[in-house]
């Protein structure tokens, strides 16, 4: 009986490593390619800010990163331009 379940711990315990590598593999793929709702996302955006300031779609900038606890973390820089005096 001990050799069976020493055998089925050897499984869990493949299947967790077998499951670790996945989650790599997957947070990897995320990180390397950007999602695919960011191009509509800026255009969206870009409608939106532009109501209240001058705007170029290069102004906005967004970003997918991981924080420290593995949660995506979605960025939005937005660059004002600075209004001339005179």
């Amino acid at each position: 009986m001990a050799f069976l379940s020493f055998l089925f711990w050897r499984n869990k315990k493949s299947a967790s490593v077998a499951k670790q590598r996945l989650q790599a593999v997957l947070a990897t793929e995320r990180t390397t390619r950007p999602p695919h709702y960011l191009p509509a996302l800026q255009r969206d955006l870009v409608g939106v800010v532009s109501k209240y300031v001058k705007i170029q779609p290069k102004d906005i900038r967004i970003s997918v990163e991981r924080d420290r606890h593995q949660a995506e973390v979605l960025k939005v820089k937005v660059v004002l331009q600075q209004a001339t005096r005179g």
